[in-house]
């Protein structure tokens, strides 16, 4: 199966919803109308709205169409929204691949397309984001042992298709902090390891790409806990998320004091590591001790 093709940040399922969230949010507000009587209206509940006005929900036309009527939008505006809902309700690239894809990751994967910044913090593997498909494979081999070979390829080939957006051409900015353990820890052959190590000396080089490593040096860090990754969306009333993967369920934080605890810790991390220009350099030494190992 070929790779799914290129699309920016504007057709993107995720995306749509923020954007009509956001729409229905200020016609709702324009109008006056709590969001107790919008749930009312669409026979749903005030959370339902708040959900809807987040994009964090599928929309259904009808419920659309109740909306737009108590709000008093009527014509071409009225019919660009109901188109606009149409589009949003379109599955996600990833769906193809639901016999391999857990519903709680399908999430991530639509808001990670939607995000305009992505920091992220990996301890043991390279980010999924960087992965070469030769590292990648290796890592799902190590996660899924009874996996048939075609099963491996199509988790290889989901996540090769998430690098898909830094290769828009407005891509988000991706920030990755990566314990040094990442770059010494054997992932298959050694040609695999230096393979994906040139990689991520190729991607540091990237404008929209931030790499940094914190060394061993640096003793205990603030996010001794583990990976996790934090998102943010270009609409400034849409607040951070942070995503947190475990083996068989991810958690979703939004509460503000959870996201300024992760968003701290992220903070530190970034001071405690060496700084970006030196990446490179550790890089190299990890290629350099690689291949003065193995074949």
């Amino acid at each position: 199966m070929s790779s799914p093709q290129e699309s920016e940040t504007g057709n993107v399922p995720t995306a749509l919803k923020i954007q009509l969230g956001a729409r229905l949010r200020q016609l709702r507000e324009a109008k006056g109308i709590s969001r107790e009587a919008a749930g009312w209206e669409i026979r749903g509940s005030e959370s339902k709205i708040s959900r809807m006005e987040l994009g964090r929900v599928s929309f259904k036309e009808r419920d659309i169409v109740d909306l737009l009527a108590l709000y008093g939008v009527a014509g071409q505006l009225r019919e660009e929204l109901v188109a606009l809902a149409r589009r949003a309700s379109a599955p996600g690239w990833w769906h193809q691949y639901g016999d391999v894809l857990p519903p709680w990751f399908a999430n991530y994967l639509g808001l990670e397309e939607a995000a305009s910044l992505i920091r992220t913090y990996e301890v043991q593997f390279v980010p999924g984001l960087l992965q070469t498909a030769d590292y990648a494979r290796e890592v799902v081999k190590l996660l899924h042992e009874d996996a048939s070979e075609a099963e491996l390829e199509r988790r290889v080939e989901l996540r090769m298709g998430r690098q898909r957006i830094l290769r828009r051409s407005q891509p988000p900015q991706l920030w990755a902090v990566v314990d040094e353990a990442v770059l010494h820890r054997g992932m298959g052959s050694p040609e695999v390891m230096r393979g994906q190590l040139q990689a991520l000396m190729d991607a540091s080089q990237q404008p929209n790409i931030r790499l940094q490593v914190v060394a061993f040096s640096t003793g205990g860090h603030a996010a001794a806990g583990g990976p996790f990754s934090i998102l943010r969306f270009p609409q400034p009333d849409l607040a951070d998320m942070v995503y947190v993967e475990q083996l068989t369920s991810a958690l979703y934080l939004e509460k503000r004091i959870d996201v300024e605890t992760y968003t701290i810790a992220m903070t530190r991390l970034s001071i405690d590591a060496a700084p970006p220009d030196e990446t490179q350099v550790l890089l190299d030494k990890a290629a350099k001790e690689i291949t003065s190992s193995g074949p």
